[in-house]
């Protein structure tokens, strides 16, 4: 009996996840960022040494998928943009090019981070390998913590913050076009 309430919970969730995958659309941040936990809207904590104050929004940690910890305080000051990806999504492989492109173009002025999760590890490093998306750290967010806090519930999304850690776009860009123009007024 517990296995019939269960199987259809699981199975409506995989095909909402599945639904996301390959969906070009997009959407600007409105009232539900604003109001999302991730928006920065809390009181700003002290970064580890204490000289710059680290948003709600950027308050996580993480294991890069080489294995590496990641304290996603140190991306405090600068425009962020947070790319949630699947390593079996068609969509995000096709936004891995056009993402490598725009963390090149505004290397110190701005950072990328890639958060990977619905699948494992390994599944995760190899997408990196293959799309050539190494050049900005790439989360292995197998738990989907970092993708809860963001309330992002399919992949193929993009997150991206203010300086601040203010959420001023979450939404999908068919394969990536359009990311660097939604950034470059934010590192001005």
């Amino acid at each position: 009996m517990r296995a019939r309430l269960i199987l259809p919970g699981l199975l409506t969730a995989t095909a909402l996840t599945l639904v996301g995958c390959g969906s070009e659309k997009s959407a600007s941040s409105g009232s539900a960022a604003e109001e999302s936990p991730a928006s920065g809207s809390s009181a700003p904590a002290q970064a580890g040494d204490g000289s710059e104050s680290v948003p709600e929004a950027l308050r996580f940690k993480g294991t890069t998928v080489d294995g590496k910890s990641f304290d996603a305080a140190t991306l405090a000051g600068k425009p962020t943009v947070l790319w949630f990806w699947a390593p079996w999504c068609p969509t995000c492989k096709a936004q891995g090019p056009e993402t490598a492109k725009v963390a090149e173009q505004f290397q110190g002025k701005a950072h990328v981070l890639g958060v990977a999760g619905l699948d494992k590890t390994k599944a995760m490093k190899d997408f990196v390998a293959d799309t050539k998306v190494g050049s900005f750290p790439n989360l292995a967010d197998e738990a989907g913590d970092i993708w809860k806090k963001f309330e992002i519930t399919q992949q193929s999304v993009y997150v991206i913050l203010d300086k601040d850690g203010k959420t001023v776009f979450t939404g999908s860009l068919p394969a990536g076009k359009g990311l660097a123009d939604k950034l470059s007024p934010l590192v001005g």
